[in-house]
């Protein structure tokens, strides 16, 4: 598979903002430490935030289209 200048940049352009947004939210509105709690294990709260950052950037390269 051939990867793509374009659909590279959109995709990184999205990574990085998805990731500050989650990062804001995670650590300045919910507090990580509340979610550990609540949810009872780091390691799946860590895993789904890691997906819910790896998944729509995917999805951005996916549906990309190169002119």
């Amino acid at each position: 598979m051939k990867l793509k200048k374009r659909k590279i940049k959109y995709a990184a352009i999205f990574f990085v903002c998805w990731l500050a947004l989650l990062v804001f939210l995670v650590d300045g509105v919910l507090k990580f430490k509340s979610l550990v709690d609540y949810f009872g294990s780091y390691t799946f709260v860590e895993t789904i935030l890691w997906l819910w950052i790896i998944l729509p950037t995917c999805a951005v390269y996916t549906f990309t289209e190169e002119r």
